[in-house]
């Protein structure tokens, strides 16, 4: 699954990685090590025929909601049912987006009282500026007016990473972001498997990483740096 990721870059960087004009409202945005669910993050996705990028609250809200915490808290959505759940079911067809990232945390259950984080990012030779995971989003109204949420969509995680979790976000080559966005017609559904066995590395970080006021760079280096 995907809990707690991070996106260093500044935004005037991810907006030309993805060819997409900045947004105002996250150019003053600076790096952010510890993003957790309910939060605003950047996503980039397809709007009146243009790709375009902007905030949106990680915790999908299904359109029955009466409230934003109207149910589940929906921050991940499997690839496996994302198209036949009701709550994803439209937006695995018409909203989809691209999440950029750093790379995520994970923690492995040491025993019935203890987990340990990780921080995973692309191994050293993929060379990768950052990571789009796939997403999936939606508007929604309520009492205090319009929210645009989305969630992260999981896969099967490799070999390697199931050390960690059986499940992991998706990630999509930027050979691809078209057409998960819909942009080069359809066929979407062929790219939701897991990545190259050896695409992930991941090491032990500090267990602070767990409480979501903590920040700062050293939230992702090897323990006992």
């Amino acid at each position: 699954m995907c809990g707690r990721f991070a996106l260093t870059l500044p935004h005037q960087s991810v907006a030309d990685i993805f060819d997409v004009h900045p947004s105002e409202m996250l150019a003053k945005r600076g790096p952010r090590y510890n993003i957790c669910p309910t939060q605003e993050i950047e996503a980039v996705f397809i709007e009146d025929g243009a790709r375009r990028i902007g905030a949106m609250r990680w915790g999908f809200i299904p359109q029955w909601y009466k409230a934003v915490n109207g149910g589940p808290l929906l921050i991940n959505a499997r690839s496996e049912t994302i198209a036949t759940k009701p709550a994803f079911a439209k937006s695995a067809r018409e909203r989809r987006c691209l999440i950029p990232a750093s790379g995520f945390y994970e923690w492995r259950k040491i025993n019935e009282k203890t987990r340990q984080p990780f921080w995973v990012s692309p191994a050293s030779g993929a060379n990768l500026p950052l990571i789009a995971f796939a997403g999936v989003w939606r508007d929604w109204t309520g009492p205090d007016g319009p929210v645009r949420s989305c969630a992260i969509v999981t896969t099967a995680a490799s070999k390697a990473l199931s050390q960690l979790h059986h499940r992991a976000p998706l990630a999509i080559g930027s050979a691809d972001w078209g057409l998960w966005l819909g942009e080069e017609g359809k066929g979407a559904a062929r790219l939701m498997n897991p990545p190259a066995e050896d695409f992930w590395d991941f090491h032990e970080v500090d267990r602070k990483v767990g409480s979501n006021k903590a920040d700062g760079p050293e939230l992702m280096a090897p323990l006992g740096s």
